[in-house]
């Protein structure tokens, strides 16, 4: 035996194992260090074994001997032009792995391809003067140029780029995200584009729009918004964008709750479970034939082999025309026939059917009477040690799984990401483990105003988690965020989104039982504003520290890298900073405003002191003025808020959003006038009203 091996640094699990060093002696090694430590995969794979460098590459040729479409639109992924033939710069060739090349090259490497890699699995293989990318599937070659790219994109150039294999196939074979498209943003087409693209360059591979009432239907027209629907036409366009890039757009249409959006109107009334509510009413003549005319078409237009019906939080139920059937038989088993027939009656179609799998919570026993063909989506949205009691009662049934965890953006200025990651994590480990199939990750929009260009930090985490076996690392994903979306080297996305899980964090500490977007419309001055302020007092310095802090932070890196990856959505993040800021900056103005006019009040009549009594006054409106200064920041972010919005979305539902900003603005003028008036009636010798004529608390004068 040779005294000496080969080096390699080998990173099972996305974990460094060993490094050989000689025959009798191997280092166990935590973190990748030298050439390997700036080498930025998303996701980890699950067999990664680097063996040396090279300069990264200028230019990439890729060819294509089979001359597959599908690996051919894989190949220009990588460099954005059709395959070549010739040589002209480093050579990377895509094979199939039956192929004899394929099996020469698997061979030299002591590699095989394994049976559970057969869907999605690859084998890549970088040597000094060229690479190979080998996969049994076009999917399985489309995700090792996925991995090729991040790592001619995101190597550091002074360490160059690795040499080495890959051996690499997901944990679970479904993986992507749910994005609400009925609670105000309805995405443009292009941006639903650009998203698959991004999805797909991590290796997600489920799109999923949330349907209530936005997509069009040719027999039900009357509630799809003018403007806020997709067409047919956008329809196909987007299946076949999001086929080439190994996406299945999975239609979510609700079926049997949260579709208040089409009973309010007058046709559905017999539909309706109680008068313009929530709830299709079960055993009603019109409810399962206006299912199977949605469904129709859903199917004529989405050839996706799943579609979902939803059936979430089906509160109306029992409360209306099924009183006396849930009160005879029960809420669970009502529930479980309805879903029952709404399978039947769409068996024809010949898809499986998803559906939110609420109980399984709500009433365990009943879960026996589903279907067994049907597919189950469990979902919560709280880090918990185990979500084990959540997918069981499906999966002891016999029902497949997907797991539904959630990005924590509804209702908050800027996403909770210390809630979404560790949920994301613990939810996908414990889905692995009792079968689940997919992680369906979740975006919603309750508030109407929410902007999916906020939301990528945790969406991003659906990869790692779905495609890396077992729990992934959060701090692992934090690293590579910044330079996989943004091609960002400098650390300081990174360090910005910190800022902005500190900043949503203060709320915590301050014990604030409100979302943050409650806040951000909230009047300090009203009853329920003066609760709050009383909690946030102490912490609004330390929330609009970080906020800021995060401004800085991405100012710098635009101004640093004016060439940044997906800028829009750093100005996303940048604006998401400045509403948490003006969160705390009102509440600490509205406090300073009170102390001020309360001190005037208090020492009116003393003459001696009148120049400061009117600084005091002139702080709280002119030029320079708290309520200017209010007015001038909802005014900005306004302007902000509609660029951002507008980057992504349909001009349709903004105007709801807009009108919001309005009132911030006029409040504050209005305020503004009324205390301007004091001021000259102050400068007049007159005597000051009481602080609650302007709708301002009384509170006690400083010493």
């Amino acid at each position: 035996m040779s005294n000496t091996c080969k080096t390699s640094v080998v990173l099972r699990h996305g974990f460094v194992k060993t490094l050989c060093l000689s025959a009798g002696l191997c280092l166990l090694i935590a973190p990748a260090t030298g050439a390997f430590a700036e080498t930025h995969l998303l996701p980890q794979p699950r067999e990664l074994h680097l063996s040396g460098k090279i300069d990264t590459p200028e230019k990439v040729e890729v060819r294509v001997p089979g001359h597959d479409a599908e690996d051919e639109f894989a190949a220009r992924t990588i460099t954005k032009e059709a395959p070549v033939s010739g040589k002209q710069g480093y050579p990377v060739t895509i094979l199939r792995a039956d192929s004899s090349k394929a099996h020469d090259i698997l061979s030299e490497e002591k590699l095989t391809f394994a049976p559970e890699m057969t869907d999605q699995g690859y084998i890549l293989v970088i040597r000094t003067k060229e690479a190979f990318i080998i996969g049994s599937t076009s999917a399985g070659v489309f995700y090792g140029a996925q991995t090729l790219r991040q790592l001619l994109t995101t190597s550091d150039p002074q360490s160059g780029l690795p040499t080495g294999t890959i051996r690499d196939w997901p944990a679970m074979k479904y993986r992507g995200m749910d994005d609400d498209l009925s609670r105000g943003p309805v995405p443009t087409l292009e941006f639903q584009k650009h998203q698959i693209e991004i999805f797909a360059s991590v290796k997600m591979n489920i799109y999923s729009p949330y349907i209530e009432h936005t997509l069009a239907y040719d027999k039900a027209p009357m509630a799809a918004p003018r403007g806020g629907a997709l067409t047919r036409a956008d329809v196909a366009e987007l299946v076949k964008f999001a086929t080439q890039y190994h996406v299945t757009v999975v239609p979510e249409q609700e079926a049997f709750g949260h579709l208040h959006h089409v009973l309010k109107y007058e046709l559905y009334k017999d539909d309706a479970e109680t008068p313009h509510g929530f709830v299709l009413a079960p055993g009603q003549s019109g409810t399962l034939p206006l299912i199977h005319d949605w469904f129709t078409q859903i199917a004529e237009e989405f050839p996706s082999p799943f579609i979902h019906i939803g059936a979430d939080e089906t509160f109306d139920l029992g409360l209306g025309r099924t009183k006396d059937q849930v009160q005879k038989n029960g809420l669970g088993p009502t529930y479980v026939q309805f879903l029952a027939s709404i399978d039947k009656e769409l068996a024809p179609l010949h898809r499986r059917l998803l559906f939110w799998g609420d109980i399984g919570g709500s009433d365990p026993k009943a879960v026996a009477g589903l279907p067994k063909d049907m597919i189950a989506i469990p979902w919560v949205y709280d880090p918990e040690k185990s979500y084990d009691q959540y997918i069981k009662p499906f999966a002891d049934n016999g029902i497949e799984t997907w797991v539904a965890p959630g990005v924590a953006n509804w209702n908050l200025v800027y996403p909770d990401n210390s809630i979404s990651l560790p949920n994301i994590q613990g939810f996908a480990r414990d889905g692995q483990r009792l079968g689940s199939t997919g992680l369906l990750t979740t975006v919603w929009n309750d508030d109407g105003d929410g902007l999916f260009n906020e939301d990528w930090y945790g969406v991003l985490f659906t990869s790692a988690a779905g495609w890396q076996p077992g729990e992934a690392s959060i701090p692992a994903y934090k690293a590579v965020y910044g330079p996989i979306l943004h091609e960002d080297f400098s650390g300081k996305i990174n360090q910005a989104q910190e800022e902005l899980i500190a900043a949503n964090a203060v709320f915590g500490k301050a014990k604030v039982d409100m979302n943050s977007n409650d806040l951000f419309w909230m009047d300090p001055w009203s009853a329920e504003g003066q609760v709050i302020s009383t909690k946030l007092r102490p912490y609004n310095s330390e929330l609009r520290e970080h906020a800021e802090r995060a401004v800085v932070l991405l100012t710098e890196v635009r101004t640093a890298n004016p060439h940044l990856k997906e800028m829009a959505a750093v100005e996303a993040m940048d604006l998401g900073a400045r509403r948490l800021d003006l969160i705390g900056m009102k509440f600490q103005y509205g406090d300073e405003m009170q102390h001020f006019y309360a001190t005037v009040y208090k020492r009116q009549h003393d003459m001696d002191h009148s120049s400061v009594l009117d600084n005091s006054l002139y702080a709280i409106s002119s030029n320079n003025g708290r309520c200017q200064d209010l007015r001038d920041a909802y005014s900005a972010i306004k302007d902000q808020y509609r660029e951002v919005w507008l980057a992504e979305n349909r001009p349709y539902w903004l105007g709801n959003v807009m009108v919001r900003f309005d009132l911030e603005m006029q409040r504050w003028q209005q305020r503004g006038y009324a205390f301007a008036t004091v001021i000259r009636s102050f400068d007049n010798n007159k005597g000051l009203p009481p602080a609650e004529t302007f709708g301002m608390p009384a509170v006690e004068a400083a010493q």
